[in-house]
C-alpha cells in the first residue's frame, strides 16, 4: 500500500471521522474500531513511517511521545491503575495489518501471558 492510499493518514489528515481520544502535533490517538479489550486505544504518528524498522534517529521523539501518549491515555480513560499494555506489532507475522506505524493501548481487562 502506497503512502497515498494508506489509512492511517487519512485519519491524520481528518479525512476519515474516528472517536479521538488524544491528539497534539506530531500524534493522533483514537478507539479501535474492533477493541480487543473494553479500552483499547490506537496511538499514531501524523507522518507515514511504515514500521519500528523504518524508525530513524530523527524519529526518536516521535516514539517516546507515542509511550507518554499512552501513559496519558491510560490515565485520562482509568486503566492505569489496574494496568494495560502497549503493544507495537512490527510487520506481517507479527500481526501488523496496517503499514503505518500504530502502537495498541488496551485495558479495562485482565490480560494472559504470554500473549499470542
Amino acid at each position: 500500500m502506497s503512502h497515498k492510499e494508506c489509512i492511517f493518514c487519512e485519519i491524520a489528515k481528518g479525512a476519515v471521522p474516528v472517536k479521538k481520544v488524544y491528539e497534539d502535533e506530531d500524534l493522533l490517538a483514537f478507539w479501535d474500531i474492533a477493541p480487543q479489550a473494553p479500552s483499547h486505544f490506537l496511538i499514531i504518528p501524523r507522518k507515514h513511517i511504515e514500521s519500528i524498522n523504518d524508525l530513524g534517529d530523527e524519529e526518536s521523539t516521535i516514539a517516546g511521545k507515542m509511550v507518554i501518549a499512552a501513559k496519558r491515555i491510560s490515565a485520562m480513560s482509568g486503566i492505569d491503575r489496574s494496568g494495560y499494555r502497549f503493544v507495537i506489532n512490527c510487520n506481517k507475522d507479527a500481526g501488523q495489518e496496517v503499514f503505518h506505524l500504530h502502537a495498541h493501548v488496551l485495558g479495562g481487562r485482565k490480560f494472559n501471558w504470554p500473549p499470542g
